[in-house]
């Protein structure tokens, strides 16, 4: 089975940004969306939380074991035990805050994104308690 993604924009950070995520996650973002997809942001507004999917194109897809975080001192686990990037299938998922919305830029300024400069953007949903709260 062949599954085809085409990413619907890109991460923008300023230049020197950090690469840890919990530094990445503590600045603010920019979503830029590809021209086609802008009619996509129509009643996203500041204050919202969106699920923001990525592909972590830096990622070895080849890995699945990992040291949680990065750490070597911490036991290896298998990769669909953490929230490591690299996996089979590298596709990042972070819940965000909207700060700002250009719908007719297509421009979404967000906080809480772990996402490196340059990465793609797959799909935003906006979150739901009755999908997102987990198992019962």
């Amino acid at each position: 089975m062949t599954i085809s993604l085409e990413p619907i924009g890109w991460v923008r950070r300023e230049e020197g940004t950090p690469t840890s995520p919990d530094e990445l996650a503590s600045r603010p973002a920019r979503i830029e969306l590809a021209p086609r997809f802008r009619e996509g942001l129509s009643r996203i507004s500041p204050g919202d939380e969106l699920l923001v999917l990525f592909w972590m194109d830096r990622a070895d897809r080849g890995r699945l074991l990992v040291h949680p975080r990065g750490d070597v001192r911490r036991p290896l686990r298998g990769v669909f035990a953490t929230r490591s990037p690299h996996r089979p299938n590298p596709i990042g998922a972070t819940t965000v805050r909207v700060i700002r919305v250009d719908q007719e830029r297509g421009i979404l300024e967000v906080e809480g994104l772990d996402a490196l400069d340059g990465t793609p953007v797959l799909d935003l949903k906006a979150t739901d308690p009755h999908f997102d709260r987990g198992a019962p």
